[in-house]
């Protein structure tokens, strides 16, 4: 071409939508092209990752597992000695150990799963990102096989279950690319059809009329399909965008924790850090050293795919950080929009309806605001009758496209005239501690240098007593503990009384400081002079200092509410009724079916599950706490904590790091022994249920990795630090820079977001996942 530079040919990995349109209308790829380059990659990269654990470390027999992407996946049979993994294993004393096994599921016991105890393997080559591909003949267990023949393929076999004839109806993924093709070819009415071609995955927890939806349990259902899509699925269809395929999650979304009761497991697991596993799916590995999670949160699946471009995007979801985690841990890109701006409840399997939310995972800022805008109803908007939650104010919704707003070039100067808030409390290296000194130093560097030094914007710091302050930054006046001294008398005074898990108070300074007051019948808190309320006023108005300990990471913890007895038995009574509305009967329909019908990888679960089953209340008190009064209140409190902090200090938005630690070994001890790797501060987007938008922004080559110990009376496995580092290949470990604005100035956050990502490109693809060749057009 005269006097212009040769067009390279068009990549579909890291393809931005943008990108892939101008490619369809070129004529450069067709939607059917898109979606079979998938499902080869699939082919290539999908698959587990896992090793079992065993007591000798012996081989296990080969045994397949279920059909993804044509062929079935095949499980490793080397395992790891628990001698290997377990230090001091012949002097434990604790209760019996769950070793790893395979086994058959209770969906489909012609297929195998792993059980119990299992470890990621090095350089594995495969992620297990996805557990269901929308492929005629495999995207269903009750419809597998010629129950799910094409209608022009003639009549169904003899003995079809209830509800075939309907499901076989549903054109897979590639009959979708193909009717999109044939409808629009290169030339799309984009805008009708926004998101065409853009091939989607989604967190198993979405109802997908399509694709088995089982939240990630092993479960035997009647019908594994739903009657009908999630809401924002059907959106997505509408939209254009091509029903792929369904990501492996945490089932049941994070497991909901245990509400106590009679049942106790029989055998334990010295750590689950990294199962961010479904007994149907099996585990993920992080695609960047697969030795280790894919993330700290349960839509691993979903940032995985999207990272391993699997997938174009991604709906998660999140109810602790189960969708900022794997962004983190992936490097991709993510929306999360306040609760509950996008619906969620409304056909899917949550954990908490309190804090249960929908995510956008992509490649890039702009399009996960695509997606978002996409997702809009022409008439309801984001209100979706099903999910009450969806009931927000109308003005917490922009009334501008969400995309026009990711305007930035990255240019220099360009967020000059912005204020923005560093939240310090998520950066901070405990005495003693190495794990997370390479992300914070990494972390502070990147604010410092590209958001203050080359994009222009005032960095005004948080203060607190393990960080030393940064001379060249401008300090908060009001900063987070202040905001909470002044409003916690006022709007959860609650906290102040809050007993830990050992029965002593958790802020000992006002237990010390306040008369003895009745607690529970029979007990009393308090061993002062000053009245409790006497102490409220005081602290409010600065006339004695708070609590030492009255930070947002302390106030965030929670009791367990009753919500997923609610939530469950809600949602196998939709889903049971939407079928008896087609005449199709699904006996799955309560907590009594749910258990008889399931297995789980770890036998913690069967027993927790059996004592959710027998909850028959709502309420959850203890020690004078509600679960679900928790809930209401802290989140009242934490959205006024940020507001004031915000005005006091005329900021425009607030930055942190999402958490100053890597992504753990799977298998391997949790943090120093305690229940999670989720920092704090990383806790208060859901809590607070705050929009909030991630952007990879580095790596970092150096982890220090917990180590098991055996407690000294021999009857359990402890976290221990380690000072030895491991060094990881380059790129190395990704970690994010999160952002975040009060409901309705999200305008903002994507401002100052796109601004950084176009400035940082800190987005690197996963080496071993690279690009594979594109088959080769028919002549």
């Amino acid at each position: 071409m005269t006097g212009q530079a040769a067009r390279p040919p068009f990549r579909l990995e890291e393809a931005t939508i943008d990108a892939m349109h101008a490619a369809i209308r070129a004529g450069e790829i067709t939607c059917v092209e898109i979606v079979q380059h998938y499902i080869d990659r699939v082919r290539a990269f999908n698959g587990p990752s896992s090793a079992l654990v065993t007591p000798d470390g012996a081989p296990v027999p080969p045994t397949a597992g279920a059909v993804r992407g044509g062929a079935p996946i095949g499980f490793p049979t080397a395992t790891v000695k628990a001698a290997d993994v377990l230090p001091d294993l012949d002097r434990y004393t604790g209760p019996p150990i769950e070793f790893g096994r395979m086994e058959p599921t209770a969906s489909d016991p012609s297929v195998q799963q792993q059980y119990g105890m299992i470890v990621g393997i090095p350089d594995a080559g495969q992620v297990n990102a996805l557990s269901t591909i929308n492929i005629r003949g495999e995207r269903s267990v009750t419809f597998r096989g010629d129950f799910d023949r094409h209608p022009d393929d003639g009549p169904l076999p003899e003995g079809a279950p209830p509800g075939a004839e309907i499901f076989r109806r549903w054109p897979d993924a590639l009959e979708q690319a193909a009717a999109l093709d044939a409808t629009y070819g290169r030339e799309p009415d984009l805008d009708a059809l926004p998101l065409y071609g853009v091939v989607f995955s989604f967190k198993d927890s979405f109802d997908v009329k399509d694709m088995r939806s089982t939240g990630g349990g092993d479960a035997a259902y009647d019908v594994d399909v739903p009657a009908r899509d999630h809401v924002l699925v059907d959106q997505l269809r509408k939209k254009g965008a091509i029903i792929f395929a369904k990501a492996v999650c945490t089932e049941y979304n994070g497991r909901a924790g245990n509400p106590g009761g009679r049942h106790v497991p029989d055998k334990v697991l010295p750590s689950t850090l990294g199962y961010q596993r479904s007994t149907w799916g099996g585990n993920p590995s992080n695609p960047y050293d697969t030795r280790r999670s894919a993330s700290l949160g349960s839509s691993s699946g979903s940032a995985l795919s999207v990272s391993t471009n699997l997938v174009m995007a991604s709906l998660g979801e999140e109810t602790r950080a189960s969708c900022r985690g794997p962004s983190n841990h992936n490097a991709v890109a993510l929306i999360l929009p306040h609760k509950a701006m996008l619906g969620f409840d409304g056909g899917a399997i949550g954990a908490d309806i309190y804090c249960d939310r929908s995510g956008i995972h992509a490649r890039s800022i702009v399009d996960c605001a695509r997606i978002l805008d996409a997702l809009k109803d022409p008439e309801q908007g984001y209100y979706d009758p099903r999910d009450v939650y969806t009931t927000v104010p109308r003005p917490s919704v922009l009334a501008t496209p969400y995309a026009s707003h990711t305007v930035g070039r990255g240019m220099i100067g360009e967020l000059k005239g912005l204020r923005l808030g560093v939240i310090r409390e998520s950066m901070l290296v405990p005495p003693g501690s190495m794990t997370e000194r390479p992300i914070v130093t990494a972390a502070t560097r990147e604010i410092k240098e590209i958001l203050a030094g080359r994009l222009g914007a005032t960095l005004v710091e948080s203060k607190d007593p393990l960080w030393t302050p940064d001379p060249d930054i401008e300090q908060m006046g009001v900063d987070f503990r202040t905001a909470l001294a002044r409003l916690v008398p006022v709007f959860m005074p609650d906290l102040l009384f809050r007993l830990g898990r050992d029965g002593r108070p958790v802020f000992q300074d006002f237990a010390d400081a306040v008369v003895p007051t009745e607690f529970v019948p029979g007990k009393k808190f308090g061993n002062g002079t000053m009245t409790p309320i006497d102490y409220c006023v005081a602290m409010a108005e600065g006339r004695i200092a708070p609590p030492t300990n009255l930070d947002i990471g302390t106030i965030q913890q929670q009791e367990l509410a009753m919500a997923f007895r609610f939530h469950i038995s809600q949602y196998l009574m939709r889903r049971a009724a939407d079928w008896t509305a087609h005449g199709v009967t699904e006996r799955l329909a309560d907590w009594p079916a749910l258990n008889a019908r399931s297995k789980f990888w770890g036998d913690d679960q069967r027993a927790a599950f059996k004592n959710w089953e027998e909850v028959g209340d709502p309420r959850n008190p203890l020690g004078g706490r509600q679960g679900v009064d928790e809930r209401i209140m802290l989140r009242e409190l934490l959205r006024r904590v940020d507001m004031m902090v915000m005005l006091e200090n005329k900021l425009d938005a607030l930055v942190r790091l999402h958490t100053p630690w890597p992504p753990g070994l799977i298998g391997h001890p949790h943090q120093y022994d305690i229940a999670h790797n989720l920092a704090p501060e990383s806790l208060m987007g859901p809590n607070a249920g705050l929009t909030e938008v991630l952007i990879p922004a580095g790596y970092v080559t150096t982890a220090y990795d917990p180590v098991f110990a055996l407690a000294p009376d021999g009857s359990r496995f402890v976290s221990a630090p380690s000072h030895t580092p491991t060094t990881i290949p380059e790129p190395g470990l990704p970690f994010s820079l999160v952002f975040r604005a009060e409901p309705g100035k999200e305008d903002v956050i994507l401002r100052i977001a796109s601004s950084y990502e176009a400035a940082s490109r800190r987005r690197v693809p996963p080496p071993a996942f690279g690009p594979i060749e594109r088959r080769a057009r028919p002549v």
